[in-house]
């Protein structure tokens, strides 16, 4: 598959997603739909911001790092947006069921930076 191509296919999911997204949260009423609703809008969200946060972060590799081989930012960028778009959403999820205080966000951030640090210490080595 070609950088192209694929850029068309994660561009195309993450606007359905935004759609699916929006669907949920206007024609939805949560009261009504229980955890049916609630599982609905925060698959949608974290689908959609997955797939934002994966193309901001690849287009901004892409154009500050000037690196000849571009692939090799997918991968980091898709992780990233993970990681970000669990954040964000386990926050808004947080909120939701009351939970939210300061230091459980920062044993998220401190947990997901963690993560990060593992996947970056992680070095192929090719012989």
């Amino acid at each position: 598959m070609s950088l192209k191509q694929y850029l068309i296919i994660v561009s195309s999911a993450t606007i359905i997603c935004w759609l699916a997204w929006l669907v949920v949260l206007f024609y939805i009423n949560p009261n009504e739909a229980g955890f049916v609703g609630f599982f609905l809008f925060y698959c949608s969200l974290i689908f959609a911001l997955v797939g934002s946060f994966s193309l901001i972060g690849f287009f901004g590799r892409v154009w500050f790092a000037k690196e000849k081989v571009i692939f090799r930012h997918l991968g980091i960028s898709t992780r990233q947006a993970l990681w970000f778009s669990v954040l964000l959403t386990g926050v808004l999820m947080l909120k939701g069921a009351n939970f939210l205080r300061w230091w459980t966000v920062l044993l998220i951030i401190i947990l997901l930076v963690l993560l990060e640090f593992f996947f970056l210490s992680r070095r192929v080595v090719r012989h």
